[in-house]
């Protein structure tokens, strides 16, 4: 029943981007609606329009790419759905989303089971991670054409300072609704407390929750920082994510075009993984000038706090294949 209500959902939500966007029926061979909870002005966003373009040009307009930014086409899972049963629909997700159907994906959002964004930018272009993807299609008719839209470190959103574990008793902080993420922010010491991305700043300013986890450009993009007084500087998580389409579309291209998708997936993620990782300090900077904090901490003591984590996910011996793998 559950499945028969997403497909329709799925289906509803297809039938209706036309009329909400206010676009014609495409002229294109080939259509690829790729949507996103993120604003326009997101890193991944800009590079999501290089992507758009690059693909019509290469193509000579065979495939076109349009664009849904802020949730336009509902939330993440909603989009995965969509894919799932077969449509032509596309987005952005983290590794925890995928590891419903291969759990070994949930290392990739491990509190802090990479030291750097270079060694996680390493991993997902190895055997070990494309074998993953490989079951991914087989399990749930999606498939990952990259997975180098990196989107930041993600970092504690506070009304209150906080140096240590202790200090987010009691407090609510919005997670991504996925077993891995509230364990993890459990385990930093507060209350997890999943909710839709879009949802985070109306309840940060009613009081629904007293804080939040995100990445920069995220915090910039929502203006988060209207709405909370201090950021501390915990890099729990880097937070790359991946091009996810429905297998059966991608399959439903000729090898050519397929290629010309994958290729510019894979280079304009990596454009966004540098204007990401460039662009970090500006938006501290922009951000310290509204009046909010930013804290440098100590994290050695969140560290030792979320360890049980990797136990409990059944995560331990999938960093030592991390560590292993990066070796090589």
């Amino acid at each position: 029943m559950k499945s028969r209500l997403s497909l329709a959902l799925g289906a509803a939500l297809l039938a209706a981007v036309p009329f909400v966007a206010g676009l014609p029926a495409s002229a294109a061979d080939y259509t690829l609606k790729l949507g996103s909870v993120l604003a326009p002005t997101d890193p991944l966003q800009i590079a999501a329009e290089g992507f758009k373009k690059a693909v019509a040009e290469r193509s000579k307009g065979r495939v076109e790419v349009q664009l849904f930014p802020s949730s336009q086409l509902g939330d993440t899972q909603d989009m995965m759905d969509q894919a799932a049963a077969g449509a032509n629909v596309g987005t952005f997700v983290e590794a925890s989303r995928v590891s419903v159907f291969v759990p070994e994906f949930n290392v990739l959002v491990a509190p802090y089971a990479f030291n750097s964004v270079d060694e996680l930018a390493k991993f997902v272009e190895s055997d070990t991670f494309a074998g993953w993807n490989e079951q991914l299609k087989k399990k749930s008719g999606l498939t990952l054409l990259s997975f180098n839209w990196y989107q930041g470190a993600r970092h504690m959103l506070t009304k209150k300072p906080i140096s240590k574990p202790a200090d987010l008793a009691g407090v609510r902080v919005r997670t991504i609704g996925q077993p891995l993420w509230v364990e993890t922010i459990g385990a930093m010491g507060a209350v997890a407390t999943p909710l839709p991305w879009a949802e985070v700043y109306p309840s940060l300013q009613t009081g629904v929750i007293d804080g939040a986890e995100a990445q920069p450009a995220a915090i910039w993009g929502a203006k988060l920082y209207e709405v909370i007084t201090d950021i501390t500087l915990t890099s729990h998580i880097y937070l790359m994510s991946g091009m996810l389409v429905s297998d059966a579309w991608l399959q439903s291209l000729p090898t050519d075009l397929r290629a010309i998708v994958a290729e510019e997936s894979k280079r304009w993620g990596a454009s966004a993984l540098k204007s990401n990782v460039d662009g970090a300090g500006k938006i501290f900077a922009d951000i310290q000038k509204t009046g909010v904090k930013v804290h440098e901490i100590d994290v050695a003591p969140f560290r030792e706090a979320v360890k049980p984590v990797w136990e409990k996910m059944k995560l331990t011996q999938l960093v030592a294949t991390v560590r292993e793998t990066l070796k090589k």
